[in-house]
């Protein structure tokens, strides 16, 4: 060997090693999201009837936060605000778009979180739910930073838990059950349905792919966003058979006096809590519970859609509202944070942050830049403690299209929501002493209505696929 070539090779080697270490020590991050989940849901933030364990003792070894708020209070919109670090003034995707797709579908220039890690090194997967881009649209995920996909890409196709297909990658995953389609008319770009022979659960095969998928890539930095279905209902099971609650079993409440649409709610959450029980054992089990971040919450509020009694639970605990309102109860939704050794145990947040923050959060775990158009801060101070350091939002804002157009403004702990954009209806609450949001305080506060009407004008970017009033005028 030439004298200039060995040190050049031991430089190489030194380099090299040095990569390996340097990649070694970025974190993982495993993002678990619940559909549809209430604040009120969990044992932890004040469930009675149904048991979570297991994301009861998540709590306790980490953090619980009291004021995370989802990106929207219905499925798509929350979940590009995730992805994006875009809040839903900024967003692409701003709501539920019905038949046409391409307003829900993510573009090639929109930056991901996925994306983001992905370019630092991490290896990526999504297990789950999407929503936010179709076969052969710009927002499929693999066009969206992930290396691997795996369940489903339409959001009315998610409804059926014994679908008759999931998606890998970019081919369909055939399954062993019978789906008989409630009509044949399209919702959302997908005729929907209800299994007559009910095979395969898809919950338990994401939980299942989610468990492997770990293990194979447990070496690498990764990232795994584990968008779960539960506890959505199946619309089209509880229009074909009045029950939309759909779980292979009802477990410990099967001798409940309740009905079997409770039971079945019920059921269904309990059978995620144990499943991220899994998750987090089997971090444990492989030694690497320690550099890997593990965040659980819900992309919206309770529904009230698979024939079941939502007041028996009250799966929106203290708050008001469920599932396509912008009161606490359709955006505040249950959040929790583990990471033995970073995070302090039975420790609790209660500042206002949103699923935009995961954006700055990751770019900061992964050492790496916060796209330009963004509206994220890093969580990683209060993460580790240091709440002095910790950066505040001036605001958080939310906009919702269906029915009629409403926005709603959080200023630490005042609350504005208006329908319409011209003042049509104004309420203001103070959320420390008004959780519930009763007392409409617009009255009586003129000033702080108009510093935060202003903050809704500069929030509101025109989207041309989703136009408010004023766009149509």
């Amino acid at each position: 060997m030439p004298k200039l070539a060995y040190p050049l090779l031991v430089k190489i080697s030194v380099c090299l090693v040095f990569l390996c270490l340097n990649l070694k020590a970025k974190p993982n991050l495993i993002f678990i999201m619940a559909d549809d989940l209430g604040y009120g849901d969990l044992g932890c933030f004040g469930q009675k009837l149904i048991k979570t364990p297991r994301l009861d003792q998540m709590a306790k070894e980490g953090m619980k936060f009291t004021r995370f708020y989802s990106g929207s209070t219905v499925c798509a919109p929350s979940r590009s605000v995730l992805m994006t670090g875009q809040h839903m003034g900024h967003t692409h995707v701003r709501g539920n778009a019905g038949g046409d797709m391409t307003r829900q579908s993510l573009r090639l220039n929109d930056i991901t979180v996925a994306e983001k890690m992905k370019v630092s090194g991490y290896t990526t997967a999504l297990i789950g739910k999407w929503g936010l881009g179709e076969e052969g649209q710009e927002g499929h995920p693999l066009k969206q930073g992930f290396d691997y996909f795996y369940g489903y890409l339409n959001q009315v196709h998610a409804h059926n838990f014994y679908p008759e297909f999931l998606w890998r990658n970019d081919k369909k995953h055939m399954l062993n059950n019978v789906v008989k389609p409630v009509s044949d008319k399209a919702r959302a770009g997908f005729i929907g349905g209800a299994a007559t022979k009910r095979v395969e659960y898809s919950h338990d095969l994401f939980t299942e792919e989610a468990l492997k998928w770990i293990k194979g890539n447990k070496k690498n930095p990764f990232f795994l966003y584990l968008p779960l279905t539960i506890p959505h209902a199946n619309n089209e099971g509880t229009r074909m058979f009045g029950d939309g609650a759909e779980v292979p079993e009802y477990g410990i409440y099967e001798k409940e006096s309740w009905s079997k649409q409770d039971k079945g709610q019920a059921a269904m959450i309990t059978r995620m809590d144990r499943d991220v029980g899994k998750i987090l054992d089997l971090l444990k089990e492989l030694n690497i519970e320690e550099n890997t971040l593990v965040m659980f919450t819900s992309d919206n509020g309770p529904h009230n859609e698979a024939g079941h009694n939502p007041e028996l639970f009250t799966p929106a605990g203290p708050l008001r509202g469920m599932k396509r309102t912008l009161t606490e109860g359709g955006i505040r939704v249950p959040t929790l944070a583990w990471w033995p050794k970073t995070i302090q145990s039975n420790s609790v947040s209660n500042e206002p942050f949103y699923f935009g923050d995961l954006m700055a959060t990751v770019c900061e775990m992964a050492g790496t830049e916060i796209p330009k158009k963004n509206d994220s801060i890093s969580l990683i101070p209060t993460l580790k403690g240091d709440h002095k350091n910790q950066e505040l939002h001036k605001y958080l804002y939310w906009e919702f299209y269906e029915r009629t157009f409403r926005q709603a403004v959080i200023m630490r702990d005042w609350k504005l929501i208006r329908s319409g954009m011209d003042n049509q209806r104004i309420e203001l609450y103070d959320l420390s002493k008004d959780i519930h949001e009763d007392e409409n305080l617009a009255k009586i506060h003129p000033g702080i209505v108009q510093r935060m009407l202003s903050y809704m004008e500069e929030a509101h970017a025109p989207q041309p696929n989703w136009p408010t009033p004023r766009q149509k005028k």
